[in-house]
């Protein structure tokens, strides 16, 4: 486990490889892990020293729900694990399937409802941080949306709020209505559309947490990734985690398995310092 921390928030002190549940439950589609080896995953994440968990009430699938085995394995939490949960268009896990309209989840009364409902499901009386997920609805406000959290964040159900699936613009919109303390979206070694919105949520002091970090590679990529890999003896999921670490201070890592080995190959990654000549080779393969 890399030693390296981050105050998400200010004040919630996290290591910066964390762990993300999405895979416990095979939502919205695909396959998990038995319960038993579900609850073991998440007990050897917080063993191995990760305290932040990445999470929803909307990851559940056939009756296998992400938050109840984080209670189930992990209640009462340790004093230092920080949960992060999500909200958005969508209200249950299902709803991914339904047509832009009757995504209804932005609504003041619907957010409410997911906010209650990781309460309830995760046996907390506050939040640690919740996302608000865009995307999900084509052309969806974020303002509204928003402000029905800090709202609920005033209430004293929530401790900090971020953001996910949002542009560098929308990221500068929501910082003048709210504190913002963390940005989730799609980024990796290829997929670098977000390098500008990576360098202003560093400059802001807002952690940026990449989801799919180590997918989709090009060949060339791949190439260099193999190259880099073989030179440390790690594997290439393992070179483009640490290639996150490096490339700025304020990405924390969520990556998800399902598989203890695999836990660990991702814990791992935090102890891989590349090089100025891997991350030189490793830019040439873009």
């Amino acid at each position: 486990m890399t030693t390296e921390r981050w105050a998400l928030g200010g004040d919630l002190n996290v290591a910066r490889i964390g762990y993300g549940t999405m895979k416990l439950t095979g939502w919205p589609r695909g396959d998990r892990p038995d319960r038993e080896t579900a609850l073991g995953v998440l007990r050897r994440a917080v063993e191995r020293g990760v305290n932040h968990l990445d999470t929803s009430h909307y990851y559940a699938r056939d009756g296998v729900a992400a938050n109840e085995l984080i209670r189930e394995a992990l209640h009462p939490y340790p004093d230092d694990l920080v949960i992060v949960t999500k909200v958005g268009a969508l209200v249950e896990g299902s709803d991914i399937a339904l047509p832009d309209d009757r995504k209804t989840g932005l609504t003041p009364d619907n957010l409410r409802r997911g906010v209650e409902a990781n309460l309830r499901s995760l046996g907390l009386d506050r939040l640690d941080v919740v996302n608000l997920r865009l995307g999900d609805v084509d052309g969806a406000s974020l303002a509204e949306p928003l402000e029905a959290l800090l709202a609920l964040r005033d209430e004293g159900l929530i401790r900090h709020l971020g953001i996910s699936n949002v542009t560098l613009e929308e990221f500068e919109a929501a910082r003048t209505i709210a504190p913002i303390a963390c940005v989730q979206n799609l980024y990796n070694l290829s997929r670098r559309d977000d390098d500008a919105l990576v360098d202003a949520c560093a400059a802001a002091g807002v952690a940026y947490v990449p989801f799919f970090p180590v997918g989709g590679f090009q060949p060339v990529t791949a190439e260099r990734l193999d190259a880099v890999a073989a030179r440390h003896g790690a594997t290439v999921p393992q070179v483009a985690l640490a290639w996150l670490l490096a490339r700025s201070p304020n990405i924390l890592l969520i990556p998800g398995t399902g598989s203890p080995a695999h836990l660990d190959e991702n814990i791992d990654a935090g102890t891989l310092k590349l090089t100025a000549e891997d991350l030189a080779d490793l830019e040439v393969g873009r």
